[in-house]
């Protein structure tokens, strides 16, 4: 097991990609402290997997709020026992365009896109230092690659999340704490269709996924257990000498 008695916080861990990370890393034998803003769907996870082997723990938290995102690092640390991997996977489409831009949905996008990491790992790293090293994994996008047409905004702030992985790197190498990021093409969970269609008109979102699919080589949406595999060797001892790096799970979308 790859995770062996390491101690993992995920964030937006109820559902999707998140989810099945927190699936994936109890498997490989961590202890994880799932954060969500969702309740109820962090109580179906917790029993579903706690019933398996009680090596899950839960955490309530709305992380566009700061004082959540601080809260939830001390809480998640406090019923582990400590830090030793952080991925800091929350995050929305947030607005389409840039004219007529409503200023609540920028703020709302910015704080679950880049604030939610950015503070998580500054609270987390005082823990990882105590335990001697850790691994920090941030969940961006290929939109945090090359422009996106249809989401300039959250390209924009995916963009920063690369870059805050880059510099992070650095600042916490001193501190044997690596950080690199993960980022997915287009994946199938019900979040899928806010992305190629933020009027939600489901025949708008077959057009446009169909449009992203034909630069896709591999021709397919991303699975959400392929973003975990991903996340999961980042995180893990198998990438020991790893930091600092932008991982595509994208079909090769982004080797064009």
């Amino acid at each position: 097991m790859r995770l062996r008695n390491k101690l993992a916080v995920i964030t937006a861990a109820a559902s999707g990609i998140g989810k099945a990370g927190v699936e994936m890393f109890v498997r490989e034998g961590a202890r994880v402290c799932a954060v969500d803003v969702n309740a109820a769907a962090l109580e179906t996870l917790a029993a579903d997997l706690g019933a398996k082997n009680h090596r899950i723990e839960t955490v309530v938290a709305d992380l566009s709020q700061v004082a959540d995102i601080r809260n939830s690092i001390h809480q998640a640390a406090s019923r582990l026992g400590g830090i030793d991997i952080l991925w800091a996977h929350a995050g929305i489409p947030g607005p389409a365009g840039i004219e007529n831009l409503d200023v609540a949905a920028y703020d709302l996008s910015t704080a679950l896109n880049v604030t939610s990491a950015a503070f998580g790992a500054g609270e987390a790293i005082q823990y990882m230092r105590q335990r001697g090293g850790g691994s920090i994994v941030f969940t961006a996008s290929i939109s945090g690659l090359v422009g996106s047409m249809f989401s300039p905004i959250y390209s924009a702030q995916k963009f920063g999340v690369v870059g805050l992985t880059k510099s992070l790197a650095q600042t916490f190498a001193p501190d044997k704490v690596r950080v690199n990021v993960v980022c997915p093409g287009l994946t199938d969970t019900p979040m899928a269709v806010q992305f190629t269609s933020r009027k939600g008109d489901l025949e708008e979102a077959k057009a446009n996924e169909a449009r992203l699919m034909a630069s896709v080589p591999l021709g397919r949406l991303v699975r959400p257990e392929e973003v975990a595999h991903a996340a999961l060797w980042l995180a893990s001892d198998d990438a020991s000498f790893v930091t600092g790096i932008e991982l595509p799970v994208d079909g090769g979308f982004t080797c064009r």
